[in-house]
C-alpha cells in the first residue's frame, strides 16, 4: 500500500522550533484544564454534588495527551492555514494539477508531449505526489521543499513509475523530478529524468485544479 512518506524542509523554520513550540503550548493547556477540572470539581462537592475526583480524569489532560490533540492538529489542519505557512515558510500544495509535459530525445532534439494529472496530498510532515497518465501511473518515494526568496519554492522529489498492465513496450523505472512554482502556488515549472528502465528526460508545467 502507497503512502505518505516524510519530507525534508530546507530554509522553512525549523521542524524542532515547532515541536517545542507545542510541548510548551501543550504544557499550558493541560495546566489550564487542570485547574478548571479541579477547580469545578471542588465547587460541585462543596454543593454536595459528584463523588471523588477519578485519577484517570487528570492523565486524560496531562500535557503528553494534550500535546498529541494539538499535534494532529498541526499537522492536518493548522499549518495550512496562510499567515501560519507563510510564518513557517512551507507551501500548501495540497490538490489536483494539471500537467503539461514534453519529452526531449536523446540528441537532445524535441519528443513528443504529454499530459497527466498530478495529485499531491501533503501534511506539515509528509507528503506525496502522484502523476497519473495515459500510460503509466508514479508515486514519490522521497521529496524535500526548498524555500527561496526570489524564486519561490522549490518541490524536488523521486518517484517510482509503473506502466498500466497492457503497456508491454514500457518498463517499470525510477526517476527524479525537480518543479519551481510561483509565489502564488497556482503553477510550477520544472523537469525530470528517468532511470533503471526508462532513460527519458524532459520538462513539466504544472497548473492548479483545485486545492
Amino acid at each position: 500500500m502507497i503512502q505518505e512518506h516524510e519530507y525534508a524542509l530546507l530554509g522553512g523554520l525549523n521542524r524542532a522550533k515547532v515541536g517545542r513550540f507545542l510541548g510548551t503550548a501543550a504544557s499550558l493547556v493541560s495546566s489550564a484544564i487542570v485547574f478548571v477540572v479541579l477547580l469545578l470539581w471542588d465547587l460541585g462537592k462543596s454543593l454536595g454534588l459528584g463523588p471523588n475526583l477519578p485519577p484517570i480524569v487528570m492523565s486524560l489532560v496531562g500535557a503528553g495527551t494534550v500535546y498529541l490533540v494539538l499535534y494532529w492538529l498541526f499537522d492536518r489542519h493548522v499549518w495550512k492555514l496562510p499567515w501560519i505557512s507563510g510564518a513557517l515558510r512551507v507551501p500548501n500544495l495540497n490538490g489536483d494539477w494539471r500537467c503539461d509535459g514534453h519529452t526531449t530525445e536523446p540528441d537532445r532534439s524535441p519528443g513528443k508531449k504529454w499530459k497527466g494529472q498530478v495529485t499531491i496530498v501533503q501534511s506539515w510532515d509528509k507528503i506525496r505526489v502522484r502523476l497519473k497518465t495515459a500510460e503509466s501511473a508514479s508515486n514519490s518515494i522521497a521529496a524535500a521543499l526548498v524555500y527561496d526568496e526570489a524564486d519561490g519554492f522549490l518541490l524536488m522529489y523521486n518517484y517510482r513509475n509503473e506502466p498500466k498492465i497492457n503497456r508491454t513496450d514500457q518498463n517499470a523505472h525510477r526517476g527524479f523530478a525537480e518543479l519551481t512554482f510561483t509565489k502564488d502556488l497556482q503553477t510550477a515549472e520544472g523537469g525530470y529524468f528517468n532511470g533503471h528502465g526508462r532513460w527519458t528526460f524532459g520538462t513539466m508545467r504544472l497548473t492548479r485544479e483545485n486545492a
